[in-house]
């Protein structure tokens, strides 16, 4: 297993997604990035803090490598996951304002991007893979919840602000209607949080790749608004211990009750 690949193994059929919390560059990157990409200001800021111990018995995968050094959600093939938008690719040679991250001419190039692929990409998703497969030969089936957060307010990805609880299924195709309806169901419930269904982010690589429900394996995926839990979003990206709280309780109940579920 990766050394950078942080996996929690518990016996609920519940299984965390963590891939945009890491924040470690190679060394050989981060010579090749600019002040932009430096920055890293596309980072899941806390997102692991966040979720930890909302509940118990929760199986956790998370990466430490920093999305700029590869993005674990993104298709191993390059593919786009929203064609005709603006987004950024696998090995991401722009920020989410359009602004090169790189150093002029040391933007990564085929033969990089695969040994990203192999050493940073790969062992997450076998380890995504094998917990997802653990889980769902204990129980009969795992839940995938696929955490993230991002900036409210980025023109060059989407128009307006974004809501606060941005649920992906890739329009109800990667779970159990039952599991969307929760989801949505709490976050409908959510006072003083707004909230969409497969709206700008219906779901990345990740869920759409194993929200195979007629397998046994169920995927959705949370885009959190950054400004639910940050005193701001922009650096230093501090933790609002009192807006987190309040978004950690309401966090734990969606939690809680994908624990309790099962395929009726």
């Amino acid at each position: 297993m990766s050394g950078f690949v942080e996996v929690t193994e518990g016996n609920s059929p519940l299984v965390l997604g963590l891939p945009h919390t890491g924040t470690n560059v190679p060394p050989d990157v981060w010579a090749t990035l600019n002040d932009t990409g430096r920055a890293l200001a596309d980072t899941d800021w806390h997102i692991d803090r966040l979720y930890a111990d909302l509940v118990p018995q929760v199986t956790t995968v998370r990466t430490l490598i920093h999305r700029y050094v590869i993005d674990v959600n993104r298709d191993p093939e390059g593919a786009s996951l929203y064609p005709g938008q603006n987004t950024t690719e696998l090995c991401p040679t722009t920020d989410f304002d359009g602004q090169g991250i790189y150093r002029a001419g040391l933007a990564p190039d085929a033969a990089t991007i695969a040994a990203r692929l192999k050493r940073y990409h790969r062992p997450y998703h076998t380890a995504l893979q094998a917990a997802l497969q653990r889980v769902r030969k204990t129980h009969g089936f795992a839940v995938l919840y696929d955490c993230h957060s991002i900036r409210s307010d980025i023109p060059f990805l989407f128009d307006g602000r974004l809501p606060d609880f941005n649920i992906g299924s890739s329009g109800g195709a990667t779970c159990d209607p039952e599991i969307q309806h929760i989801v949505l169901q709490e976050c409908q419930a959510a006072t003083g949080y707004s909230h969409i269904l497969n709206g700008r982010f219906k779901g990345g690589w990740t869920t759409r790749h194993y929200g195979q429900p007629d397998s046994g394996i169920h995927a959705i995926q949370m885009e959190l608004a950054q400004m639910t839990y940050l005193t701001d979003e922009a650096s230093p990206w501090t933790y609002d211990l009192t807006k987190a709280t309040r978004l950690r309780e309401k966090l734990a109940t969606i939690l809680k009750r994908l624990c309790d579920w099962s395929p009726k």
